[in-house]
């Protein structure tokens, strides 16, 4: 693998470079033409919207990582730029590149709650809890325009239908109303998603998510709404933001997070050529250490997709991140990851024009 550092990043942007993706059969190099070329030359990338028919909404969980088993994604690829995004290699479906690629072409469903209300109705159907942005986070910019999320929560509030929120997005506090309708019936729970407090470090790991200061102000706000909100610490990248561990949870301790996780950085397929591009870039005195580390806790690979070990790693330097947090953990007074607790008695099908009265 090759990184062409002389190649500058666009403003704004996470991923330094659109690498070629999986699926692929079309290669590329790079080429010198001999014109002069500045940094300040290179102009934003724009970002592209395109609407997408999707046939379906809910998607089903069976990873034993994770503690849910329902989420909906609004939206795919996203514009928040987060070069250690684990979804980024999903752009690849899609001929597209995990690189800028999934941070400017975007796509909005937009029959989402037409198929998210088909569902529902569905007799078939079971409640339980759904998650909101495991994917790509609802709560992105375009967001603010198209109101998809703000749709589903209100007809899941409709429906009395227990929701989970991941999010980075300070979008969110758009939709306090909805939310402190969900809060009081004990149909919400919310986590923020924080990976350091240095808001240098955060502009080029993550250039276009919510400031840190901003995250911890929706934790409180979620405080305020009576709820328990947690924080995740992820990804906890080894000699970028891992000496962060303590004052992250400090800070969300302080904001009002009751319940406190964190992930270990995952490299999957094209991830790990955008993620060392971006080390060789800002970090060229660390980027082998790094890596290093990253494979020590990875059986010696840049990554492990092994169910059980994937989300926190193996060996010893990951051995001492899971007990640097737990105890972290216990000082702060943060519970484990239980934000999936929520009531599903409450489930109901409100009646429409058209449903057929049942005979007396």
């Amino acid at each position: 693998m090759t990184i062409h550092l002389d190649q500058p990043r666009p403003r704004g942007r996470g991923a330094g470079t659109n690498p070629e993706h999986r699926y692929t059969r079309i290669g590329r190099s790079p080429v010198d033409d001999g014109w002069p070329r500045e940094i300040e030359d290179l102009p934003a990338l724009p970002t592209t919207v395109t609407a997408e028919t999707a046939k379906s909404i809910i998607s089903r969980n069976q990873s034993p990582d994770v503690p849910f088993e329902q989420s909906i994604n609004p939206y795919r690829g996203c514009e928040h730029g987060c070069v250690y995004c684990f979804a980024r290699p999903s752009h690849a479906r899609l001929d597209l590149s995990p690189g800028l690629d999934f941070e400017t072409k975007l796509f909005f469903k937009h029959n989402a709650l037409e198929l998210l209300e088909a569902a529902l109705r569905n007799p078939n159907y079971v409640c339980k809890p759904i998650v909101l942005g495991i994917n790509t986070d609802a709560y992105q910019p375009i967001e603010r325009k198209l109101k998809i999320t703000r749709q589903l929560l209100e007809l899941l509030l409709e429906y009395r239908h227990p929701v989970s929120i991941l999010t980075k997005g300070i979008t969110i506090l758009r939709d306090l109303d909805v939310l402190g309708e969900l809060a009081d019936r004990n149909l919400l729970s919310v986590s923020v998603s924080l990976t350091t407090l240095d808001d240098d470090l955060k502009r080029t790991l993550e250039p276009r998510t919510a400031s840190p200061a901003g995250r911890l102000k929706v934790l409180r706000a979620m405080a305020d709404l009576g709820l328990k909100p947690g924080v995740l610490a992820a990804p906890v990248i080894p000699q970028i933001n891992d000496r962060e561990i303590e004052a992250i949870l400090e800070a969300a301790a302080d904001a009002g997070a009751g319940a406190a996780g964190y992930v270990l950085l995952r490299l999957p397929h094209e991830l790990k050529t955008v993620f060392r591009d971006w080390l060789a870039r800002n970090y060229p005195d660390r980027a082998k250490h790094v890596m290093s580390l990253v494979q020590q806790m990875r059986g010696g690979k840049d990554y492990d997709s092994a169910f059980g070990t994937r989300m926190t790693g193996t060996g010893p330097f990951a051995t001492l991140i899971r007990n640097r947090f737990r105890v972290a953990q216990r000082r702060f007074g943060l519970t484990g990851d239980d934000r999936f607790e929520l009531d599903t008695s409450q489930f109901r099908r409100p009646t429409r024009s058209g449903d057929q009265l049942a005979l007396i």
